[in-house]
């Protein structure tokens, strides 16, 4: 078990710090249905995290939990780094 902070409160600091700034998203819903997108981190709440997207998507906002990043459901990329990734485990 890890010392500190655990996963899902690391991703939530990871999220809220980035508040404002481009991201890039790919979320899997299900049955070989893949949406990639790209908007701005609008706001961040206890349990979920809000992305407006682009105009050139139909929907303006989508909202994700913390546990879709930390299960790898919706991947988060921020200037070519990727929320929710650890460094490897030292044994």
């Amino acid at each position: 078990m890890a010392v500190g902070v655990n996963s899902l409160q690391q991703i939530k600091l990871d999220l809220e710090s980035c508040v404002g700034k481009r991201v890039k998203l790919r979320a899997n819903r299900g049955r070989k249905k893949i949406v990639e997108a790209e908007g701005v981190i609008e706001s961040t709440y206890p349990k979920i995290f809000v992305v407006k997207l682009d105009e050139s998507h139909s929907l303006e906002r989508l909202s994700y939990t913390y546990a879709d990043v930390l299960t790898r459901t919706v991947e988060v990329m921020v200037d070519d780094y990727m929320i929710g990734d650890a460094p490897a485990a030292i044994n």
